[in-house]
Formats: C-alpha cells, structure tokens, sequence
C-alpha cells in the first residue's frame, strides 16, 4: 500500500479487503450496464414492450450499487487516510460509479423509447443501433476491465475508440434526416430514433470519461488530446 507509514500487515489487509470490496461493487455495476444496455436495444429491434419495461425497472439495481460505491469509498477515506494512487484509485471509482449510473439512466431511456418505436411501424436505418450499442457495451467492458487489472493501456484503447461510436452517430443521424425530409409519416419513429443514437453517443463519451479517470488513478497523468468526432452540428444537407 503505497506512502502509509509503517502500516500494520491487519491494516493493510483491512485496506486491501476494502479496495477489493470497491471493485466488485463497480464491476457489478458495469456488468449490469452492459446488460441493461443490450437488453434495452433487443427490446428496441424486437419491438418487445415488455422487455423494454423490465428494463427500465432494472436501472433500480443499478442506483443500489452506486449507493454502496460511494458509501464505501468515503468510508475508506474516513478510516483508512489513503494517499498518493491509493487515493488516487478511490476517488476514481467514487466518480466512475456515477458515471455508470448515468449511463444505467441512458439504457433506460433507451427501453422508454423502444415502448414508442413499438408503436409505430419500423424504418430502415434502425439497423445501424444494434452494432453502436455493441461497441458501447464493448467500451464500457474495457474500460472497467482496465480498472480492475490497473491497465493504462487498455483505458487508451477504449479513448481511441470513441471516434467509431462517433462515426455511428454521424451516419444514423443523416440517414434519420433524410427519412424525414423524404416522408412526413416517418418523421416520430426518426425522432425517438435520434435520441436512442444519442443516448448511446453519450455513453461512448462516458466510458471514454471512466476510460481517462483509470489511465490518471495508475499513471498519474491526465489524457488531455481528446477530440470529438460528431459533426451532426453542421449538418445541413443530407443529401
């Protein structure tokens, strides 16, 4: 255990059976994202509203493990004076258990719009969500992944792989414009449909965001040439 004066090897075990605890409540959590993630685009591509609904009284378990994150961690904090990546660590996963929680709200609303989209009758372009859903789930495996074993390596492949959730996004969103524009009829299933792209476009940068919180807790360093590829702002023409 790093900087701690002359710990006790009961202190130390303590400390290590505390910071283990920790990381299986945050790896629970990302297990469940991935879940709740998979299964709210399956209800989507099924048009299954009961699914969906399961779903979105899932993302409760969820919130329960953040809680137990964060209580956890401040204990450590209170009790045990980490310093130095020790601290480091700690404090990343109290602010990666929020990150997953958010995106647990994501795949919620995800499955709030796929009870919609069952509603109405389905367009081509939807084909494109199951594979960005894919890659996002992928990211956030990766990037908890990295956490876990401490791999700063592995969190810099999952930042470099947000361009692709990027690109995703880019091209769902011109083909959903063009749908529109060619047919008023399709303009509500287009409209849920851009928001399912965006909700997974957000949880790209939030794994990304848990990606750069794990290369910082072991390296000390942040990743600060991070750029954006969505350029669905100047879009304007589709054609």
């Amino acid at each position: 255990m790093s900087d701690h004066a002359l710990p006790t090897a009961h202190t130390v075990k303590s400390f290590d059976e505390d910071i283990a605890q920790l990381r299986g409540i945050i790896t629970r959590m990302g297990g469940l994202c991935e879940l709740q993630i998979t299964a709210a685009v399956e209800a989507l591509t099924q048009r299954n509203v009961d699914a969906a609904q399961q779903v979105i009284a899932d993302d409760a378990r969820i919130d329960v493990l953040e809680a137990e994150a964060e209580a956890l961690a401040v204990r450590i904090i209170a009790l045990r004076a980490p310093l130095a990546d020790d601290l480091r660590e700690i404090v990343a996963a109290l602010k990666i258990a929020g990150v997953l929680e958010r995106v647990g709200d994501y795949a919620k609303n995800i499955a709030k719009r796929a009870s919609a989209l069952a509603q109405v009758q389905p367009i081509a372009p939807a084909v494109i969500v199951p594979e960005m859903a894919r890659t996002v789930a992928e990211m956030i495996r990766d990037a908890l992944d990295a956490f876990v074993d401490r791999d700063p390596e592995l969190a810099l492949a999952v930042c470099e792989r947000d361009h692709h959730v990027d690109e995703f996004y880019n091209s769902l969103f011109r083909s959903l414009l063009t749908f529109m524009m060619e047919n008023p009829h399709h303009i509500t299933p287009s409209t849920h449909l851009l928001f399912v792209a965006k909700n997974l476009e957000r949880m790209g940068d939030h794994a990304t965001s848990v990606a750069e919180m794990v290369y910082f807790a072991v390296t000390g360093q942040r990743i600060t040439d991070r750029t954006k590829t969505d350029n669905t702002s100047s879009i304007a023409d589709p054609s």
